[in-house]
């Protein structure tokens, strides 16, 4: 290290040709906002020389290039973009990602620390630097059947892995609030080191106890009032615009040169067909500045801030001591991304082919307690005043609704015109027979079913359709194909996403997965589904955190009383 040192001094103080230099680029400062001409002089993973000339063993032209630095994913689940973390990092290094933050506790409540295992694997592995946030609620909620369970010894075991930074999104803000003994031994545990909160709605005197915890951010703010409240207590606020979740619009008029330091983004999550329509942090950045914000404050919120936050003092500026995590831009309102250094290295195709990769795990997670037929599905009562999960496009909040249903020999019916479907869950983990069982609306099918085995956070089987014979041939699609998305009409399988690893990752390349989803996507039309997103949004009613009525392998849960809906 001494020898390390002592030659990026003399490169950075013009005394040695650098290892690499970038010449003639227009240096965005993140101080003034200001393009500054020069060189960025590089010494192996550290820039060393910038605002100068410098001489290099490496040259590269950035000639017309605006270079700003790399950007941090601040909050996402790699399980979620529904690819491993190799392809994750081919995917979405070259949109300028050159950090990201992830929280593996959606592999995780399917197989525990085996989840920690393969993520810190692959995170020693990546060309990205990818971080772990150590999942803090597995399960989430006692209100569902989880594949795993993990204590805060379980947790301690992995907490001074060098690709940790600390604990991951504290979900359970109910438990922090009254003092769960397992809640209290978790933020006890990362006590002085970060903590990720969670707290959708959170409010007042509620929030101070919250944060009084040692939790210090939260990607859960869907309105301005409710983040401003929220920075204003000292919070980092991670503004999110993912597959399902889009939250930019409704706070980017907070973000400012003045306020940036307390906000930065995260996707939380989307998928390669999103990445590939629109883009990742480069296309919230995008979008920002569209929506009015100054290009310092987004540049700021998707590098500066975001390392700030999390702890990460090597990087977030393009300045001497710090890791040479560079994009450089076409153009710097709408982001368009030329080139990528991620710790000093150009980004291409040969820099991912040089990776070791670490072989996949969790495959065989989906085990049904016995096989599914149209009768398990059959919702019997009257249909007056049923409870209904109403969706909101955009969010993952849903509404409590009712509605007079229709039934027949005492079985309640779904109801096209009122665009009602059924949905159920069944219990994946080979632990029950559960199968919770309800109605939701805002998909807007008019027939067949689609089945998934991404539901958030314990990952049970998730169906909603129009008909019972449908779900079961979905459902058991799914098994056979050991997780994935389904799209079932007429008695037919029309499109299909197989999704093996932990029945939330494909083991194929991104492309593919990327182009089964589009297939999905147009099957999922021709049935009259309505939502972009429908499987992704499928994916977060099951998830009992959320407001306001959700589902899960044990029937309805009205989360505002974490009670079952009778």
């Amino acid at each position: 290290m001494r020898q390390l040192i002592e030659q990026r001094i003399q490169q950075g103080g013009g005394k040695e040709p650098a290892d690499l230099v970038i010449r003639n680029v227009g240096l965005f400062d993140l101080v003034t906002g200001e393009i500054l001409p020069g060189d960025i002089a590089i010494c192996g993973d550290r820039i060393v020389g910038t605002l100068d000339r410098y001489e290099g063993k490496r040259e590269i032209d950035g000639t017309g290039k605006i270079a700003v630095p790399g950007f941090i994913d601040t909050h996402l689940h790699v399980e979620s973009s529904l690819i491993t973390p190799f392809e994750f990092d081919r995917c979405v290094l070259p949109h300028g990602v050159t950090t990201a933050i992830c929280d593996p506790h959606e592999m995780a409540n399917v197989l525990g620390g085996e989840a920690f295992d393969y993520f810190l694997g692959c995170a020693s592995r990546t060309i990205m630097d990818l971080r772990v946030n150590l999942s803090s609620c597995v399960p989430a909620t006692p209100v569902e059947t989880s594949g795993a369970i993990l204590d805060a010894a379980s947790l301690i075991a992995y907490r001074d892995h060098p690709k940790v930074i600390g604990l991951a999104e504290f979900m359970n803000f109910p438990g922090v609030l009254s003092g769960q003994p397992d809640c209290l031994d978790k933020l006890a545990a990362f006590a002085g080191g970060h903590i990720d909160g969670h707290a959708p709605l959170l409010r007042g005197k509620k929030l101070n106890g919250y944060l009084s915890a040692g939790i210090s951010t939260d990607h859960e703010a869907t309105a301005a009032e409710e983040a401003l409240e929220k920075i204003r207590k000292g919070m980092t606020i991670l503004i999110r615009e993912g597959s399902v979740c889009k939250d930019l619009e409704a706070l980017a008029p907070l973000l400012t040169p003045e306020t940036s330091q307390f906000f930065a983004f995260c996707t939380d999550d989307r998928n390669p067909l999103e990445i590939a329509h629109e883009g990742h942090i480069d296309f919230l950045i995008r979008k920002a500045i569209g929506l009015g914000v100054k290009p310092l404050a987004a540049y700021r919120a998707a590098s500066l801030s975001a390392a700030r936050a999390f702890g990460l003092r090597d990087r977030g500026q393009i300045a001497p001591g710090m890791r040479a995590d560079i994009v450089l831009l076409d153009d710097l309102e709408t982001c368009q991304v030329a080139q990528v250094f991620s710790a000093g290295r150009l980004v291409d195709d040969a820099l991912f082919d040089s990776r070791d990769l670490v072989p996949p795990t969790g495959y065989g997670s989906v085990r049904l307690a016995a096989p599914i037929t149209e009768q398990d599905f059959v919702v019997a009562g009257s249909g007056e005043q049923r409870a209904v999960i109403g969706i909101i496009p955009g969010q993952i909040i849903t509404a409590f609704r009712r509605f007079d249903l229709p039934s027949v020999d005492g079985r309640v019916l779904p109801d096209v015109a009122q665009d009602v479907a059924k949905i159920c869950v069944i219990a994946r983990h080979g632990k029950n027979a559960n199968i919770g069982r309800g109605f939701v609306q805002g998909f807007g099918l008019k027939e067949g079913a689609l089945a998934s085995s991404v539901g958030h956070d314990s990952h049970n089987l998730c169906v909603v359709g129009m008909s019972d014979a449908d779900m079961a041939l979905a459902v058991s699609r799914l098994t056979e194909l050991g997780g994935g998305f389904v799209a079932v009409d007429g008695g037919r399988v029309i499109a299909e996403l197989s999704l093996p690893i932990a029945g939330l990752m494909s083991d194929q390349p991104f492309e593919t997965v990327r182009d089964d989803l589009e297939a999905l996507r147009r099957a999922v039309s021709g049935m009259g589904g309505t939502l972009e997103e429908p499987f992704l949004q499928l994916a977060f009613l099951p998830l009992p955190v959320i407001p306001h009525l959700k589902i899960t392998d044990l029937g309805l849960i009205d989360v505002d009383t974490m009670t079952l809906v009778p």
